[in-house]
């Protein structure tokens, strides 16, 4: 059996190239915005665990768990298993649905941090941000995942919009 060799393909000189399919600039968003997505829902899972720890170590304390915080990264892990199943089989009805659950995860999480009063106390008083580590780490997580949060918002969007057949011309 003969080898082919890496380069021009066999049987022709080149010149057919104005011949050849293109593919639609759709298709290439779609493939950019899953790629996009794809970095977009790991950061999420990170920031998830991060704040998974946060939710068990006042348990692993013996205090009493915040319900809010725990349903917050219960909603948040699960909505992440959703946005990746719908970014692999592109699957706009599941992306939808990440979306939303991933809105109101960040936003369950923000009213988790603004209920207690540590952390408003923690955020009006500078001075103690030396001391208090914990709740400084805390907050910076929650303004970087709000953050990462519009960026998925407007990833997801135009995905949909992307993965969506093209509008028939009347």
């Amino acid at each position: 059996m003969q080898q082919r060799k890496a380069g021009r393909p066999f049987g022709t000189d080149g010149s057919d190239f104005s011949y050849r399919m293109v593919v639609d600039s759709r298709y290439t968003k779609v493939a950019k915005g899953k790629s996009r997505l794809k970095a977009l829902i790991f950061i999420q899972g990170i920031f998830q665990l991060i704040v998974l720890f946060y939710v068990a170590l006042p348990i692993s304390k013996g205090k009493d768990p915040n319900i809010l915080a725990v349903s917050s990264s219960v909603i948040g892990l699960i909505s992440l298993l959703i946005g990746e199943l719908g970014r692999r089989r592109s699957r706009g009805g599941f992306l939808k649905f990440y979306l939303a659950m991933s809105t109101i995860t960040v936003l369950l999480s923000i009213s988790c941090a603004a209920s207690s009063s540590s952390t408003l106390e923690f955020i009006q008083n500078p001075t103690e941000w030396e001391t208090k580590k914990f709740e400084l780490i805390e907050t910076l997580v929650l303004l970087l995942g709000l953050l990462v949060q519009m960026f998925t918002i407007s990833t997801v969007i135009s995905l949909i919009s992307n993965m969506s057949p093209p509008k028939k011309a009347s």
